[in-house]
């Protein structure tokens, strides 16, 4: 990974020795309206890095919404307002003077519905580095495509079919490309809303070994409606109801020992 982040025009901040697991991304007060809705109401949280946090709550409840506010993705939505404070490694990422593209590289995302794009396996993976002009060279490119590949656990599995069409995958290998297709820009954060959920049980758990080894290298946060996925994989999990943080902590201590009687209800299943 790089070891500089720079996400405003003029500004970059060191990265934090990765070992110390510091706080990488961080929300305070933070609300989002929808129009005149309030669809997130005053929450904060800290995401650690190398580690995964799962975002668990009942449909509706924000829990997308909140992911979308760490890459900027609400900005496309014309009638969504966020206010508050979103640092990323210590930047206010709602600065004027942050460069949103530069920041969507750093914080990628991977969405419920794989959306490879209509063009060739390899071609998906070098969009980025090549939007981003992070390869040299046609020998670059290919080494970053390959690397990434590898990474997403992939290229096993197509490395004589790079040039035949992402979209005859099958759903997992599509949802994998994609992962591939964040990984190729070297970011340090991996935003997931719920990127499973499309996927049969076999699918399932080659992207949770996939996730596992990846924290290893990188912060990865995961929206999931499921409580066993959040209980398998994830080290911190925040719960979310009717717009509100109810309760943010170790997964352990929340799946078995919450300190709120509703979170002990959502997880039991008692509401949903």
């Amino acid at each position: 990974m790089g070891s500089m982040i720079k996400i405003l025009n003029e500004t970059a901040i060191p990265v934090t020795n990765p070992i110390e697991k510091p706080c990488i991304l961080s929300a305070k007060n933070v609300d989002v309206f929808y129009g005149n809705k309030l669809a997130i109401n005053d929450v904060s949280f800290d995401i650690m890095e190398n580690q995964i946090t799962a975002l668990i709550g009942p449909s509706g409840c924000g829990k997308s919404s909140v992911l979308r506010c760490f890459n900027r993705m609400n900005d496309m939505i014309d009638a969504c307002k966020v206010t508050g404070d979103i640092r990323f490694a210590g930047q206010n990422i709602y600065d004027p003077k942050v460069d949103v593209v530069a920041l969507r590289a750093r914080i990628g995302m991977v969405f419920q519905k794989a959306n490879p794009f209509p063009k060739s396996i390899f071609e998906n993976v070098a969009y980025g580095p090549r939007i981003h002009g992070l390869a040299k060279s046609k020998g670059d490119l290919e080494e970053i495509v390959i690397s990434a590949l590898k990474k997403a656990g992939l290229y096993d599995e197509v490395a004589n079919r790079l040039d035949e069409s992402g979209t005859g995958l099958s759903g997992g290998q599509q949802q994998r490309l994609c992962i591939a297709r964040a990984l190729a820009v070297d970011p340090q954060v991996i935003l997931m809303d719920e990127p499973c959920s499309s996927l049969d049980p076999i699918a399932t758990a080659v992207i949770e070994d996939l996730m596992e080894s990846m924290k290893e290298n990188y912060t990865i946060v995961i929206v999931t409606h499921s409580m066993q996925q959040a209980s398998r994989i994830s080290q911190k999990t925040a719960f979310f109801h009717l717009g509100d943080l109810v309760e943010f902590g170790d997964t352990e201590t929340i799946f078995t020992n919450p300190e709120y009687e509703i979170t002990q209800n959502y997880i039991s299943g008692r509401i949903g």
